[in-house]
């Protein structure tokens, strides 16, 4: 993927937090994901995200592809993302994975849903 890609994709992703009230100033787990054609690739990529503030899993989907979702507790920023998706991607990239984007949950405010 390319740069711009994360770049477009991430500040329409950060505009549409903002406008239904997402909470920047709050640290928040932001989920990144990957996907490898196999199980031993994705563990080796994993090992590199444990620790105080990060988590991985993976686990296998039904079309055989092994998925990794790794949790950054973190703020909610471009710069952050961007630079955690970048650390992501160098690791994913030559175990022969691919970036699948990141979320992060947004509770839903009493208000919004009236």
């Amino acid at each position: 993927m390319s740069t711009a890609f994360h770049e477009d994709s991430s500040t329409s992703v950060l505009r549409r937090m903002k406008e239904g009230g997402f909470d920047f100033a709050q640290f928040h787990p932001i989920e990144f994901y990957a996907i490898f054609p196999d199980e031993e690739r994705a563990k080796m990529a994993a090992r590199n995200f444990r620790g105080e503030s990060l988590n991985a899993q993976i686990s296998a989907r039904e079309d055989g592809i092994w998925h990794l979702q790794i949790s950054k507790v973190m703020y909610a920023t471009h710069a952050g993302i961007g630079e955690f998706e970048h650390d992501l991607e160098s690791i994913v990239v030559p175990l022969g994975g691919k970036m699948d984007g990141w979320g992060v949950t947004q509770e839903v405010k009493a208000s919004a849903m009236r």
